[in-house]
């Protein structure tokens, strides 16, 4: 079991970058274009500090899924959903299930492993470095 968990640990750390990055890209082309919807609860037009989240959703997310400046963007994206878990959900109350922000702590976590873990086998980064 450890030479199969050995063998495919950078791959699977690769596949949830890429998946945490699309669904983390999801929130900012919610918030900018509306796509595939708007978010619920934002409001539009969007305010400053909600206009720069989504810009660092978009950017960051596509950097990530691609595996390109990888552990940059990560560590920008955890610190954005750390900052946002504290400025809108840790006021609604204490518990991350009832004030809405379990997905920003996961995000916060995935992107801070990411960010001291690399970006796994299958990245951008990983085939400039080969280069």
């Amino acid at each position: 079991m450890d030479d199969i968990a050995t063998t495919w640990q950078s791959r699977v750390l690769s596949l949830l970058r890429i998946m945490a990055a699309l669904l983390f890209m999801e929130h900012g082309l919610m918030k900018l274009l509306h796509f595939p919807g708007p978010q619920p609860g934002v409001p539009d037009p969007l305010p400053m500090l909600l206009l720069c989240a989504a810009v660092i959703e978009v950017i960051g997310g596509l950097l990530l899924a691609i595996g390109l400046f990888s552990r940059v963007a990560a560590f920008i994206c955890s610190g954005q959903m750390a900052v946002a878990y504290f400025i809108a959900h840790a006021p609604q109350g204490f518990w991350p299930g009832l004030n809405g922000g379990d997905a920003a702590i996961l995000f916060c976590f995935i992107f801070l492993y990411i960010a001291v873990a690399g970006p796994g086998a299958w990245s951008a980064d990983r085939m400039l470095k080969r280069s």
